[in-house]
């Protein structure tokens, strides 16, 4: 299959050989897909923030404004930081290494990474994580 895959046809299956060329071009254009839709909606915010930017001769109406502006722009600074996840997710496919845990090295499995494909810990490894982080908090 080409790297052009169609997402609505390709059904992930566990009986193919992991991350082959299909599964490998499946997941490069969902990270892209959603790597575009992050980015259509970052272009809608900053249309809208310019829009919106009249002055409000309410304070109230002003205050609720710069607050919503202040919610918006701290979305946007956490899609900044999954796009350049999904950039990693993409070189990582590239480089091969993309679907294996980078603490084991084991598959991190096809479900895991359909429902959330830039992941790098198998679910294990993320437990483990999980864990020491808590581990650490409570201290």
């Amino acid at each position: 299959m080409n790297k052009n895959i169609d997402l609505s046809s390709y059904v992930l299956s566990d009986d193919e050989e992991f991350m082959n060329p299909n599964q490998r071009a499946y997941f490069r254009a969902k990270l892209i897909a959603w790597k575009n839709d992050i980015l259509r909606e970052a272009r809608e915010t900053l249309e809208n923030l310019a829009a919106e930017s009249a002055n409000h001769p309410d304070l109230a109406d002003r205050a609720s404004s710069e607050t919503d502006r202040s919610i918006e722009l701290r979305a946007r600074d956490r899609q900044r930081k999954l796009i350049s996840k999904i950039d990693a997710a993409l070189r990582r496919i590239d480089d091969g290494t993309y679907g294996y845990c980078e603490e084991t090295g084991e598959p991190i499995g096809l479900r895991r990474l359909d429902a959330r494909p830039i992941a790098t810990l198998s679910i294990e490894a993320q437990e483990r994580h999980e864990r020491r982080e808590k581990v650490y908090r409570d201290e």
